[in-house]
């Protein structure tokens, strides 16, 4: 299952409501408890990741402007959201990019300050330029393009990456140019995040074979279209002004 960032785009581009893309990582399979610990759901239909106890880094088109937020409620530490083990908080200021303006433009990255630490492990931001490989993204979205519900479970899938050329030609003809620097490409026939899956990390292994985050789940053309590629914010890029926002939001 590709990220979570999916936002269906039919004969337009247009964001996965949070995010413009495919199913709750169609092609996936469900994720055991505690696989993916810093992983979280947030109340507007997005997901997310713990950087760190208090500090969740989702998509920009997930949540509003700049400032005091205190409508989004962050579920975490369960892979099944029914969980009675499940661990709540709610948000207190948002910091999304400075320069976005919708997802398919780039700069499509926030971080939200919560009310109080989660007792939950981080996830880091990966510390080099991500190259070519395979690449696990995850989320409680849609399963099929056109189904109705978000998934109350967690999924997962392992998606390759895709070359930038071939990626852009293939957005081009749906009247989309890709950023080169901000986004990278990635998914295979079949297997793709989707609505509900936006803001949700993509990840790989750092030098050292832990977990690192190395992009956001932002859009898409639909959910798994063979052609289509999911796309994603590529961290790479956006580490240094991530970690600024993040020291903001300590104090």
């Amino acid at each position: 299952m590709v990220a979570v960032l999916a936002a269906v785009l039919t004969t337009d581009v247009r964001p996965v409501e949070a995010g413009l893309n495919r199913t709750p990582v169609v092609g996936g399979v469900v994720a055991p408890q505690g696989k993916f610990p810093w992983a979280v759901r947030l109340s507007m239909g997005c997901g997310g990741a713990l950087t760190e106890p208090r500090v969740v880094l989702t998509a920009g088109h997930c949540v509003d402007d700049t400032g005091r937020n205190d409508s989004i409620e962050v579920t975490a530490g369960v892979s099944d959201l029914r969980s009675s083990r499940a661990q709540t908080a709610r948000s207190e200021r948002v910091i999304r990019a400075e320069g976005f303006v919708d997802e398919v433009h780039g700069d499509d990255w926030a971080v939200i300050r919560l009310d109080r630490p989660l007792r939950l492990p981080t996830l880091p931001l990966a510390q080099d330029a991500i190259g070519p490989g395979r690449y696990i993204v995850m989320g409680w979205g849609q399963t099929r393009e056109d189904s109705v519900e978000q998934e109350q479970r967690l999924h997962y899938a392992t998606v390759p990456s895709v070359p930038d050329e071939k990626c852009e030609a293939a957005y081009v003809k749906a009247g989309v140019t890709l950023v080169r620097d901000e986004q990278m490409c990635a998914g295979s026939p079949g297997v793709d995040t989707c609505q509900g899956d936006s803001g949700g990390p993509m990840i790989g292994r750092g030098r050292h074979g832990e977990w690192v985050q190395v992009g956001i789940v932002s859009w898409g053309l639909g959910c798994a279209r063979d052609g289509y590629p999911g796309v994603y914010t590529q961290l790479s890029t956006f580490r240094p002004a991530i970690e600024k926002a993040v020291r903001k939001l300590r104090n």
